[in-house]
Parts: C-alpha cells; structure tokens; sequence
C-alpha cells in the first residue's frame, strides 16, 4: 500500500518544524543503541516521526509524551515493549511491529515470544510481565472490567496502571495516524 504522503526534507521544514526534528533526531531516541532508524538517507524522519512534523505543536506534544512512556515510566524495557508490540498486534502496524521487534530481541524476547504477541497471546510470559501482557489485551478492547482492574492495579499499581493506558493510548494513536497516512 503506497503512502499517501511524501515524508517532508530538511530544505523544507519551517522553523517550528526544524525545532520539533531536532528534538526527536537529537533526543533521547538517538541516543544509546539503534535498534531502527530515525531518518532517511535523505534527513527526513520515518514512521510517525514525520506525520508530527506535520503539525509541529501536535507533534512537539505528542513525541514528549512519547518520550516520557518510554524512558521514565516504572516499567521495565521487557514490560515495556511487550505492552508495545502488543499495541501494534492488535491494530497490525507493521512500523511498529518491526522497529519494536528490534528493541525487544536486542534485549532478550525469544522468537517464540514475539510469535506469541503477534497473536496477542500472553501465556509464555509471567509475573509483571503477564500482568501487563493480560492488562493491554483488556485495554486494547476499551476498559477494564472490576476483576482485570483489581488484578492490574495488585500487580502494577495504581501509578503503574496510569502510565500503561498512557502507553497503550499513545501507541494506538500512531498506530492509527501510520494507518490513515499509508506510512510503511
């Protein structure tokens, strides 16, 4: 499927939208270990990246948010991205199924596992992580009922629970912007 737009360059960025791809080529997404790339040969950003150039106060929002879920919640980097990979499963957006596949086999997930998340199963895994794994499925469906909160919120905390429906919100709205957009 051809995307529907054409990831801007650097030559035509505002001010505004150079700014907000500074912050996400120079922040803490590029920093450490690539595991995807950011930007094309070209400079442009991949994925969603350049979806927020698009409006860059959206966008400046919206990557920040990004940036908190990932680096400074209390989950770790294995509970993490299997709430993320279980995000993309369930609404098949291959740019983060394959840049999160990345980051999870580079710390350890199993082929056997990530086969499982793509078919949002849950069972090879336990503890805090199966706690997450059973919470985003539930969420991925709109809620949580009494029993599933009372289980998350034991295992997670209330904290805990708030930063994953941040988690599992803000990755079905790139899901969704990759999905409108056409973005492979």
């Amino acid at each position: 499927m051809a995307s529907r737009i054409r990831p801007l360059t650097p030559g035509e960025f505002t001010p505004e939208q150079r700014a907000l791809h500074r912050a996400i080529a120079g922040g803490p997404r590029a920093q450490g270990p690539q595991h995807f790339p950011l930007t094309a040969d070209d400079g442009s950003l991949r994925g969603p990246f350049d979806l927020m150039l698009r409006s860059p106060a959206v966008g400046t929002a919206q990557q920040e948010l990004g940036a908190a879920i990932r680096y400074r919640t209390g989950f770790t980097a294995r509970m993490r991205e299997l709430a993320i990979l279980l995000v993309a499963a369930h609404w098949d957006s291959a740019f983060e199924r394959e840049s999160h596949e990345a980051i999870a086999r580079a710390i350890g997930f199993s082929a056997d596992e990530l086969a499982a998340i793509r078919a949002e199963d849950v069972s090879p895994f336990s503890g805090d992580e199966h706690a997450i794994g059973a919470t985003v499925l539930q969420l991925l469906d709109g809620d949580l009922s009494d029993g599933a909160w009372d289980a998350a919120s034991r295992a997670l905390g209330i904290d805990g629970v708030f930063e994953l429906t941040a988690l599992v919100g803000y990755y079905a709205t790139l899901a969704l912007q990759l999905r409108v957009f056409r973005v492979g």
